[in-house]
């Protein structure tokens, strides 16, 4: 027997609010609308029509932007993590000469709060024109019982395409081409649990709180948007051939680097090669961690390598630098010699 009679929104969902933020969300996706995109946000599907390929491979991926949500949580910051979101998905894309096209959100939340839903936005809009790519949709779900009112979760979908005859997977590797390394902005989008555990758990830190050699607040640090490399790759596919690209994202060197070479190789890393951020020594001196454990978990400053012939290197290290984009010669590739994918050598 009914005694009341109750609305959806007693429940703890808005429709209302749903429909505002949808509309707040259309003119955001204007400024990073392609021609190729046919529909508006808002209907039931996005549309995109494939233009400028002959035979293309369509290059997929899905991903999140993990407890790294629960630093913007923490300082009630939300306007750069929606970059991250974008970046995960398509610096996975991109890896195999995708040009990106496309990307889907969906946002998962307790309460609807409109600001701070747009401010997610703001953040995906900003990664996608970084990406070149367009948002023509996604999902904003308010789950009351699900999610406390004012966390949320986030989830991305992106889609490029390639010529299949320029599609990069690996098979022109060979012993003796040389690895470069693409500087990472900070830590990207990984590792966090651990850094909130040592960091707030074990030190009781504040988000807020100024570590010596660390120029800025803890939380900028930790919130610091992950790099996204689609200009970095296409400055060099123009001209050179790229063998084969690894994202350095969760597991760090010794998972991500296997990924992208064939099984019968090893890529030698030169050890101090490059020059790691602050914040990863920070990690290690606070958590005891050995120091190659830590490439076990890290980018360590490395967002992404890049296989080339040891005839171009120099020359696509100089392109890079001369497009702003910091590149580091990271070791090289030889024959498997023992059952480690990823070795650490000394340069000379």
């Amino acid at each position: 027997m009914v005694s009341k009679k109750f609305t959806y929104k007693d429940s703890g969902v808005d429709l209302e609010i749903s429909d505002q933020v949808v509309k707040s969300i259309q003119p955001l996706a204007e400024r990073v609308r392609r021609p190729e995109v046919i529909a508006d946000i808002g209907p039931f599907s996005g549309m995109f029509e494939l233009k400028n390929f002959k035979k293309p491979v369509l290059v997929s991926a899905s991903d999140g932007v993990g407890t790294k949500l629960k630093i913007a949580f923490m300082v009630n910051k939300h306007d750069t993590i929606g970059i991250d979101l974008v970046a995960m998905c398509i610096n996975d894309i991109i890896t195999s000469g995708a040009e990106p096209l496309f990307f889907l959100d969906y946002i998962a939340t307790g309460k609807i709060k409109p600001d701070k839903i747009t401010e997610i936005v703001k953040g995906i809009v900003k990664g996608c024109k970084i990406a070149g790519c367009s948002l023509i949709g996604g999902e904003t779900a308010e789950m009351p019982g699900l999610y406390n009112t004012d966390d949320y979760d986030l989830a991305g979908f992106a889609v490029g395409a390639v010529e299949k005859d320029d599609i990069i997977d690996s098979k022109y590797v060979e012993s003796g081409d040389v690895i470069i390394g693409l500087a990472s902005s900070g830590l990207h989008s990984n590792g966090y649990s651990l850094c909130r555990k040592i960091f707030f758990d074990e030190y009781k830190l504040s988000p807020f709180s100024h570590i010596n050699c660390l120029n800025r607040p803890l939380f900028q640090e930790l919130l610091e948007p992950t790099k996204i490399y689609v200009n970095a790759i296409k400055t060099i596919k123009k001209d050179f051939q790229i063998k084969s690209i690894a994202n350095i994202t969760g597991g760090g060197f010794i998972k991500n680097i296997p990924r992208s070479i064939p099984k019968e190789f090893q890529a030698n890393i030169y050890e101090y090669s490059w020059d790691i951020p602050q914040i990863f020594k920070v990690i290690q001196n606070m958590s005891g961690l050995e120091y190659h454990e830590m490439f076990n978990i890290f980018n360590m400053g490395i967002g992404m390598t890049l296989v080339v012939s040891s005839k171009d290197a120099d020359e696509i290290l100089k392109r890079l630098t001369d497009t702003n984009n910091q590149a580091f010669q990271i070791g090289k590739i030889s024959r498997l010699k023992s059952k480690n994918r990823v070795v650490f050598i000394n340069k000379n």
